[in-house]
């Protein structure tokens, strides 16, 4: 398919019949076309001249001249009902049917040569060229940038840092445009010009916003315009908090320990941190808030409280790696592998089996790749892995033992990385929550062994 597609542009390129170069008007509208070559199709997306916008799917092989033909229907149609919904198209029949002739549909090359029917969809769409529906001209945008996620978390906490979520397609966070607003008070009046209902924070230009305690009570609004690498930018997103800044603990326990951990440890150190951080399955039991954490204040094991504790934590240490255990799979996704994005940590993820939560282990992008992954079900291993006969034979002289070990879902998380400044240098970084219980921990030391 691609030999003929290279083929189809090398005919292009040649040029063909084709009349004076078209001129490009500043206000030309989009025409924005996503074209993959893993996908089949193709799709174009555009505002007519009638004011509706469409999204037209069509085989990537499909010779260009079908797509267009089709594009002139609709466009057809679309005179046709605003003719109907004109007083004087139906005072004027002839007139109506004029307005609903088909309107000539062309492609050109962005230096003005008109593009050959017969080249296939996915050669003719190129970025720059211009599409013309009667007196309308598009110019034609292939995989620009765009905005696929947006997202604030719902809990925002003066003194700790929001980390939108971001997902973006022919675009990188790194090159996206952030802007930050809080909601307008009534004392601000209505001046400064643009949205009335928000202003523009100052220092809200980077994509993780930190909010003082003067926006405490009011919502905060995040703009991204995505971008690459080569001076491109889409059509910005925008989205709104779900609710208004809270007032925050103040001092924490942790920020004394932050003194030491300021700055990211030169090439040749790395610095770890491993924690636990408490699953919501098991913060919100009777046990956990009676008999484990009886000094906790409810609202302290809400998990929307907790988070926004833990990313700033574990931001503050600059750590090169970080092992957490007892990670609900909703809190890595929405949460933490988004918060943690925006320092430069990349993560990984494994589920214990038959739970709700897990292993994940982030390291950071600038100091390592990810070479390889294995998670090693313990129980599983002990059955299978010839190393541990002897171990097993030993279990199996205790069945009730036995059936304990095997039915724990304990998992090892192991990730090898490799340095990104010296690729014969690589770490095996293993990752592991061992079963606990008050009364027994017998598991635990089988596992160890």
């Amino acid at each position: 398919m691609w030999q003929r597609l290279r083929a189809a542009l090398g005919r292009l390129r040649a040029g063909g019949p084709a009349p004076g170069p078209v001129p490009v008007p500043a206000g030309m509208e989009r025409a924005v076309v996503r074209c993959v070559p893993a996908e089949p199709k193709l799709s174009v997306r555009l505002v007519l001249p009638d004011g509706s916008a469409r999204h037209m799917q069509r085989d990537q092989e499909e010779p260009l001249g079908r797509a267009l033909a089709r594009l002139a229907a609709t466009a057809a149609k679309g005179r046709a009902k605003a003719a109907k919904k004109s007083k004087k198209a139906r005072a004027e029949p002839g007139e109506g049917e004029e307005e609903a002739a088909v309107p000539a549909v062309r492609l050109f090359t962005h230096d003005g040569l008109a593009v050959a029917e017969e080249v296939p969809n996915a050669a003719a769409w190129q970025d720059g060229a211009v599409l013309q529906v009667g007196e309308a001209r598009y110019r034609v945008e292939r995989n620009p940038p765009a905005v696929t996620e947006l997202r604030l978390p719902r809990s925002l906490l003066a003194g700790f840092p929001v980390c939108p979520k971001v997902s973006a397609e022919f675009a990188a966070p790194g090159h996206c445009v952030f802007r930050w607003y809080r909601q307008r008070r009534p004392a601000d009046g209505e001046g400064g010009g643009g949205d009335a209902a928000w202003v523009e924070e100052a220092e809200g230009t980077e994509r993780v916003f930190t909010p003082c305690n003067a926006l405490v009570g009011l919502r905060l609004k995040l703009r991204c315009t995505p971008g690459d690498g080569e001076q491109r930018y889409g059509q910005p997103c925008e989205v709104e908090s779900s609710g208004p800044v809270e007032a925050g603990p103040g001092a924490c326990t942790f920020d004394s320990r932050h003194l030491y951990t300021r700055k990211v440890c030169g090439h040749g150190s790395v610095r770890a941190v491993s924690y636990n951080i408490l699953a919501d399955t098991y913060a919100q039991t009777e046990f956990s808030r009676t008999v484990l954490y009886p000094y906790c204040a409810p609202y302290a094991l809400e998990i929307d409280y907790r988070q926004n504790l833990l990313k700033k934590e574990l931001a503050g240490y600059s750590a090169d790696l970080i092992c957490l255990q007892e990670v609900d799979k909703s809190v890595f996704v929405d949460s933490l592998a988004p918060a943690l994005d925006a320092f430069g940590l990349e993560g990984i993820f494994k589920i214990k089996e038959k739970q709700h939560e897990g292993l994940a282990t982030f390291y950071r992008r600038d100091k390592f790749s990810l070479l390889s992954q294995h998670d090693i079900v313990f129980s599983e291993a002990l059955l299978s892995d010839p190393l541990h006969k002897e171990l097993c034979d030993k279990l199996a002289e205790y069945p009730a033992v036995q059936e304990k070990v095997l039915q724990r879902s304990s998992v090892l998380q192991v990730s090898v990385l490799q340095s990104a400044t010296d690729p014969s240098k690589k770490i095996c970084v293993a990752n592991t929550h061992l079963y606990w219980h008050p009364k027994g921990n017998f598991p635990a030391f089988l596992y160890m062994g």
